[in-house]
Order: C-alpha cells, then structure tokens, then sequence
C-alpha cells in the first residue's frame, strides 16, 4: 500500500474517531438526566447571570448551601426540589471566558441546557484532535499509535458524561491540548515547518504560544500547568540553540506578554473583586463553601484516623471516577470492568518500558517528553494538594493531564506490538494497535445504555 493510501486510511480513521466522539457525547448529552453531571447547576447559572444580567458575577456568601445540594442529590433533582436551583452559584470565582463564550449560545437557545451541552461537547472535540496531531509529530515513524491516543482521550465514558455537560472543562482541555501541541511543534523543528535551519524560530511561535497560555488563564486554573510547561520550552530552546541575548529576550517576552497580559485581566479583576492576594478567588472560594467535607475532619470521623484508609480510598475512587462514575460520583460501573481496565492499564505501563528497551528514542524529542512528564507531575500534585484539605476523590481533576496520558498509553500500546512483530513476523501488527483504545466505544455505548439511563 502506498505511503499516500496510507495517510489518506490514517485521515479517514481520525475523521471518524472525532465522528464517533461527537456522536457519543451527542448521545450523553441528550440522554443524561439534566443537572445529573457534577457541579452543572452552578456552572448554568454563571452562564444565566452573564447572559441575563450583562456582568460577570462574583462569589459571595450562601453561595454553596451544604444542606439544600444534599436535598437536591438525595431527591435526584426532583422538580419541586429544584425550584430554588438558581441560587447555586459556587462557580462563580472561576475564569470567564469558557461562560463568555456559553452566554453567547444560551441567548440564542433561551437558555435551553441541552443546546448549551451540545456545544460545550463541541469544544471538547479540539482535545482528541490535538491528541493526535501531537503524537504525530513526535514519532511520525509510529503514524498510527495518534489514533489509539485519540480514541483514549475520546471515548472514556466519563469524559464523554463531563464533555456533555455544561462545564468549562471541555474549552479549558482544548485550549491546554493545543498550548502541548505548539510546545511540541516549537521544540521539533522542521525545515518545512521553519523554512530554514532548525536554529531559526520565527517570532510568531512564542506569540501563538503565550496567547494560548493567556487564553488557559482565562479558562480554568487547572490547566494553569501549561504556562511552566510553555515557559520552560521557550528557555529550554533558548539555551539550547545558543542563541544571543537579543534573540532570547525577544524569543521570551513574544511568549510571555501576551500570556500575562491575557491572565492579567483576570487577575487584576480578582485583585479588585476579592481584595488582597485573592487573585483567582480561590480564597474566597475555600471561605463560602462552608460545610464541605474537609479532609482532616472526614479522616477523624469516618476513618477513626487511618491515613491508611484514606489513601486507599482515594486511589480506588479516583481509578473507578477517572473512567466512570455517573451522576454525582453515585453510580459506579461493575466491579469487573474496573478490574479489566486496571489490568490493560498495568500492561500499558509495562508497555513503555518494552517500548524503550526495544527502540532508540530520538533526542530531539527529550525535551518534550521531559516537560509532558513535568506537567502530569504538576496536574497530579495539584489534585492532592487539593485532596489534602477537602475530600474531592474525582478522577476527571486528572484529565488536564490526559494527552500526556494518552500518549504514554499509545507508546505501551506499541511497546507490545513491536514487540509482537519480533515474535511472530506480522508487519502489519503495529498499525492495529489503535483497535484497543477503539475498543473503548464499546464501553462508552454500554455506560450510556444501561447506566446513563439509572440516573433519576
């Protein structure tokens, strides 16, 4: 088969994992009971009081009423439950623009939630595409284990329930994929891609980057990682290639002004709204949601002090949240399907090292390992610093971090199938590595029938 067919069936294949996303995430979108995903209530109600009152709002006390979203997950958002729900308002710290950009389609649907679910599933597309983009460039010997990182980020049924939903998750994992995606195209240069010596780096490259740093600022603080992560690559590259003083600094402010010009709205809006240091209102956020379960009292109380226990518990609920957990995190999947998806991780893991032992990573891609590695890092410490003082046992807090996961999952994914040729000779072995993440459709379609549809 030519090198053209090829990429061509490679084309074809990505068109119709974005396809079968969209057509998933239509699916939990529209089938998914409404206010049925966490924290959706309060993320409408941002967008209803851009749309409706032409400002954005802040956060205030009462706020979050313990008591009253304890009577709305106990009734299953029972009608006569829900008439005070627009009163549910404890997002209104967060960054603006991922509400900016929903208030836009809520005037224009009369604030229908299913049309504003639809759109935001929309956005989340861009992450499976970067997803890909980003693994081909890396190791564009392996063209095809893009699809299996694609399909991974695609179709786990949680992110598909989150992606459906009104949340601002889906711009904030779209705009930190594309910010991973520059990275990687600024630190692999090409004579096509920077017409010349891959010492030159037009000035537009830390321009793009630093605007889609400042655009994640603006979106949501955990995808805040990718401004150390774009950060780094600039000074990485800078030393590097040597460059002169001159070249640098302009290399480093074509990056950094617009990314703090950007988040320095939002920060100066903080400053003014919260006062002090209270930039991202985070410390207003940790005063109003009085009556969260906070993790030194949930360790005391419920686990008579074992940390022991509560580490246990973290880890178990995180794996099961990470890949699904409906509702409120009320509706877990079969035990056995948790099992199955620990086991294919475990191999996964063990894949990467066969990976490495078998082929010789090229050096220019070090780097960009390097900081994905970095930046899961960070994702991860900042869930269990998070976790350290409320009890927030969710998984999808890690999904910022889920294209560096998918690409470690398509490198073991590999590991196995290079593997596999030594073995038994198959030439053709690597290209199918894709059908396993694929295999997730399978999954996703059977979480949306016979689970979705238990949600009250």
């Amino acid at each position: 088969m030519t090198t053209r067919r090829l990429q061509l069936m490679e084309y074809g294949l990505l068109a119709l994992i974005v396809g079968l996303y969209l057509a998933l995430a239509y699916g939990y979108a529209t089938r998914t009971p409404t206010w049925q995903i966490p924290d959706e209530p309060a993320h409408y109600n941002y967008v209803r009081q851009i749309a409706e009152n032409g400002e954005l709002p802040v956060l205030q006390m009462g706020d979050w009423d313990s008591v009253y979203l304890d009577q709305l997950k106990g009734s299953g958002f029972d009608p006569a439950v829900t008439q005070n729900i627009g009163r549910v308002q404890y997002e209104d710290h967060q960054p603006p623009l991922y509400y900016l950009v929903e208030s836009v389609v809520y005037r224009l649907s009369d604030g229908d939630i299913e049309t504003l679910r639809i759109f935001s599933a929309l956005m989340g597309a861009g992450a499976v595409i970067c997803a890909w983009a980003i693994v081909r460039r890396l190791l564009p010997s392996h063209a095809w284990i893009g699809l299996s990182a694609a399909a991974l980020v695609a179709f786990i049924p949680q992110r598909l329930a989150i992606m459906g939903g009104v949340s601002n998750d889906s711009l904030a994992e779209t705009l930190a994929g594309l910010v991973l995606l520059m990275v990687t195209i600024y630190l692999t240069p090409t004579q096509s891609a920077e017409g010349g010596d891959s010492r030159t780096a037009p000035i537009k490259m830390p321009v793009i980057m630093g605007l889609l740093v400042g655009l994640a600022f603006l979106t949501k603080t955990t995808v805040y990682y990718v401004g150390v992560v774009a950060g780094l690559a600039v000074l990485w590259r800078c030393w590097h290639e040597k460059w002169p003083l001159k070249k640098s600094i302009s290399q480093i402010l074509a990056f950094g002004l617009p990314a703090v010009i950007l988040g320095g709205i939002w920060w100066v809006h903080g400053v003014q709204t919260y006062g002090g240091t209270d930039i991202l209102g985070l410390q207003r956020h940790d005063k109003v949601v009085v009556g969260q379960l906070r993790t030194e009292d949930y360790i005391e109380n419920e686990l008579d002090g074992s940390q022991q226990d509560y580490w246990e518990n973290l880890g178990e609920t995180t794996f099961h949240s990470f890949w699904g957990q409906l509702g409120w995190m009320a509706l877990p999947m079969p035990p056995r399907i948790y099992q199955g998806l620990l086991l294919v991780s475990l191999v996964m893991v063990g894949g990467v090292g066969v990976y490495s032992w078998q082929v010789r990573w090229p050096k220019s891609i070090h780097p960009v390992w390097g900081l994905f590695i970095l930046g899961t890092l960070l994702v991860f410490a900042q869930f269990l610093v998070y976790n350290r003082t409320f009890v927030q046992f969710q998984g999808r807090y890690l999904y910022p971090a889920l294209i560096p996961l998918a690409l470690g999952n398509a490198v073991g994914l590999c590991g196995w199938a290079e593997l596999g040729v030594r073995l038994i000779k198959w030439r053709w072995l690597p290209y199918l590595v894709f059908l396993i993440p694929l295999g997730l459709v399978g999954l996703a379609w059977y979480v949306l029938n016979d689970i979705v549809v238990l949600l009250p």
